[in-house]
Order: structure tokens, then C-alpha cells, then sequence
């Protein structure tokens, strides 16, 4: 009898990728043709770049022979020193190029961070709800998630996040404006987690996807000066551009670290990818020398949507908002079934593709706090005031 081939243990078992089995949600769904559905559900612009962006992509591919050879494994020279020169300036911090290296998008920069870090058996402190691709690779690697539960603001808790930290603790993952629940981090908690990571010998991780979208005038925290003045190597800073820009299909995103961290990652990103793409680069490098105003008119129609969201979600009865920013909203459902159960009906009974706390934290049988039946994710991003308007009125004349 033939023997199957084996399995990596910890990759079966982690838990499927969220966004593909809300998809199937949708293709098994029977929708009227009066009622399109309403995707609320995953954090990436759908729209193209702005035109002038395309048209430098397009001068690339016909005009510059590089843009299709291997490039240096660490990014273009060009984008990294663009971002240690823009970076410095929004955080007040001599940030060398050489702490900048460019990734395969903000996913990748994450996983080669984690990989510098922590090995199988070690642990690395994660709040929760958490952005599920950060719980599945560690699951995959054998890292186990130290879960740091969130609760009334979603805002991590420096003297909790110490009360987990032991022998085996590697690192504390943190992400501001936070995905899924849209919180922003206070400095004063950046600055005690980072007091704590300091203290204890761990990385601090930072991840600020989304820091165009931040409601907050000037820079968000002080950890670059504090981190390089130093000469520390407890922060990791990683980036995407692919929000600012609409770059997701492009797969650009960058880490910031002390040289010889990025030394090590230079390795990993050399086995998995051997080098970033250089379009998405070069569209990167034009959008940040070209669209800083444009960036800031779509931040500012981003936060009228939050606004709608969470003024909307204040009129109806029994729902309760637990965090808004950046390109979600995290709410409490009034309902009895859990929220998967919810999210997975209102496909089908209301044309609604939200995403269920679930997906984002623990349950209560896998030792959660049940937070995560009582909430669901609203990515609002791609939905103008009138759609979130409509997507209002579908839930308020739902019940299960």
C-alpha cells in the first residue's frame, strides 16, 4: 500500500486563511438580484493607482531594462533612502538607510522579523484580536502566541503584557492603527511596551500599515529617536504601501531595524523571494516623491467613513462600537449565535460580507475570554458614505 507523503505538523495546524473561507461564504450564497452584496471584509483598496502612478509602471516596463532583472535583495538603494529621509523627518529621528530594507509586501516583513527573533518552542506576545496572517505564522513556525487579551479601548496592556513574559519570550507583536479593531496606540503604551521589550531583553514589533490613516496630527510615538539614540536593537518598524498607493498586487513593504538584525532578515528574503519586486518598487518610489496630497485627501475621505461607521453603528439598538480607525471598525452584535454563525447568515439573508471576531481572537473553548463570538469586523474602506449608509440599513432590519 502506498504510504502518503508526510505533512509539516504545525502548517496543519493552523487554521485556514480567513479571507479565502469568507469567499466561499459568497460562492455558496444564493444572492437576490436586487441586493448585491456589500463587501466589508478585506482591508485592500480596489481601485486602481492614480493615473500618474500607472504611467511610471508603464515608462518602467518599456523604457527601463532593469525593472525585469534581479534586484539587490534588500531593495532599491533609491526607495530605501527615500524612506530613512521621509521617515526621519514624520518621526524626528536620524534614520539611516541602512536600517530600511524593502520586502515582498508588509506580510513578508513580518515573517522575516519573526524569523530573526524566535525559533520553534519560543513564545512572542501577541494582542488579541490579532491580524490573523501574524497568529498563522507563528503557528506554522512553532511559536507559541502569548495572547495578550484587549479589552474596552482594544488597547494593548503594558503590566498584562509583562505578567506573560517568561524565559522563552522572544517578542511583542503590536499593530497602529490596529487591524482588525482600528485602535490607535497611545505613546504613552508604545512607551512602556518598548520600556518593557528594553527591560527584558525582547523585540519590540510595530507595525504601521496603516499610519496614513491615522486620525492623529504629528508622529505617533518617539520609539525611533529613543531606539537609535540608543543604539538599541529592540524596535522592528514595518510598513506596506500598499494602502497609500493601492499597490497590493505589487507586494511592497519595507522593515526598519538596527543593521545588523536587517543583516539576518537579508538572509531570509534572499531564500524566499531572492529580491522585492522592482515594479512595485518603482511605483512605491514615484507615489512617495509625487502623491504626499493625495495621499492626505484619502486619508481624509477615510476617516469620514470611520465617522459614518461609528455614528451609524451609535443609532442602532443593541450594538455597541469597540474601536474605529484606519480602515475598520470592531463592533459588538446584540445577537445570541456566535459571530461566526452571524457572519456566515448575513451573506445570504442580507448581502453583508463582514468578518467574525473569530477569526481574530480565541474562542472561548480555546481558552478566550468570548469576545470573540460577541464581535464582527467592518472594513469600510472600500465602501463611500452610501454604501456604508445602505450596509447600516441591511443590519439594523436583520435578525437572526
Amino acid at each position: 500500500m502506498t504510504q502518503p507523503a508526510p505533512h509539516n505538523r504545525d502548517l496543519l495546524r493552523t487554521f485556514a486563511p480567513p479571507v479565502m473561507e469568507a469567499r466561499r461564504w459568497v460562492a455558496e450564497a444564493h444572492l437576490p438580484p436586487d441586493r448585491p452584496l456589500l463587501n466589508f471584509a478585506q482591508a485592500a483598496p480596489t481601485d486602481p493607482p492614480p493615473e500618474g502612478l500607472r504611467q511610471a509602471l508603464a515608462d518602467a516596463v518599456l523604457h527601463t531594462p532593469d525593472s525585469h532583472l534581479y534586484g539587490p535583495v534588500l531593495g532599491l538603494s533609491e526607495l530605501r533612502s527615500e524612506v530613512a529621509t521621509q521617515w526621519s523627518a514624520a518621526y524626528d529621528a536620524a534614520i539611516d538607510p541602512a536600517r530600511v530594507g524593502i520586502t515582498a509586501g508588509c506580510n513578508q516583513a513580518f515573517c522575516a522579523a519573526i524569523q530573526s527573533i524566535a525559533a520553534a518552542g519560543d513564545n512572542v506576545i501577541l494582542p488579541a484580536p490579532w491580524y490573523f496572517n501574524h497568529r498563522m505564522w507563528l503557528a506554522m513556525q512553532g511559536i507559541e502566541a502569548r495572547v495578550l487579551m484587549c479589552v474596552g479601548t482594544m488597547v494593548p496592556d503594558p503590566d498584562a503584557a509583562a505578567a506573560l513574559v517568561d524565559n522563552r519570550t522572544r517578542a511583542i507583536v503590536l499593530v497602529t492603527p490596529n487591524n482588525p479593531t482600528g485602535a490607535e496606540y497611545p505613546s504613552t503604551v508604545l512607551g512602556a511596551l518598548y520600556d518593557l521589550a528594553q527591560a527584558r531583553g525582547l523585540a519590540l514589533i510595530v507595525d504601521e500599515t496603516y499610519r496614513d490613516f491615522d486620525s492623529r496630527s504629528g508622529a505617533p510615538h518617539d520609539l525611533f529617536h529613543r531606539d537609535i539614540e540608543g543604539e538599541g536593537d529592540t524596535l522592528i518598524h514595518l510598513y506596506s504601501f500598499s494602502k497609500a498607493y493601492r499597490l497590493t498586487g505589487h507586494r511592497v513593504g519595507a522593515v526598519i531595524c538596527h543593521p545588523d538584525r536587517l543583516a539576518q532578515i537579508e538572509k531570509f528574503l534572499d531564500t524566499v523571494t531572492i529580491c522585492p519586486g522592482s515594479l512595485g518598487q518603482i511605483g512605491a518610489l514615484w507615489g512617495m516623491r509625487n502623491l504626499g496630497q493625495w495621499v492626505a485627501g484619502e486619508r481624509d475621505e477615510i476617516l469620514a467613513r470611520r465617522d459614518a461607521v461609528a455614528q451609524g453603528i451609535a443609532a442602532l439598538p443593541g450594538w455597541r462600537l469597540a474601536g474605529a480607525g484606519a480602515y475598520f471598525a470592531y463592533v459588538a452584535h446584540p445577537f445570541g449565535p456566535p459571530s461566526d454563525q452571524i457572519a456566515r447568515r448575513l451573506v445570504s439573508e442580507a448581502g453583508v460580507l463582514i468578518l467574525p471576531g473569530t477569526m481574530f481572537a480565541p474562542r472561548a473553548d480555546e481558552g478566550g475570554d468570548g469576545s470573540a463570538e460577541r464581535h464582527l469586523r467592518i472594513a469600510f474602506a472600500n465602501g463611500d458614505v452610501t454604501a456604508i449608509g445602505t450596509l447600516l440599513e441591511r443590519l439594523s432590519a436583520w435578525q437572526p
